[in-house]
């Protein structure tokens, strides 16, 4: 009976040869998306951080209201450059890498 179970799993696992084209293909995609998940963590936590510390600030002092919109809207841009950024590398690997 083992021996039957061993030639079952054998045939179930035959060799697929992988050529180099394939391989490098792969680790672009594999690449392209842990280059959007890792870079997509940083700016969404900056813009969270800065949103709340805004509304905190304009809940302090409601008079300066259209100066703390301003910074925070510009300190958002700031911190999503590093989001455009990966997805710039991530466009990349996807469709020049091949």
């Amino acid at each position: 009976m083992d021996v039957a179970l061993a030639q079952t799993v054998a045939e179930g696992t035959r060799q697929v040869l992988i050529d180099s084209q394939t391989l490098i293909r792969v680790a672009s995609l594999l690449g392209a998306g842990l280059c959007m998940g890792l870079g997509a963590i940083g700016p969404g936590i900056g813009e969270g951080i800065v949103g709340g510390k805004a509304c905190e600030a304009i809940a302090r002092q409601p008079q300066m209201q259209g100066v703390l919109l301003r910074t925070m809207l510009l300190a958002d841009a700031i911190a999503e450059t590093t989001g455009i950024y990966s997805l710039v590398i991530a466009l990349l690997l996807i469709f020049v890498v091949s």
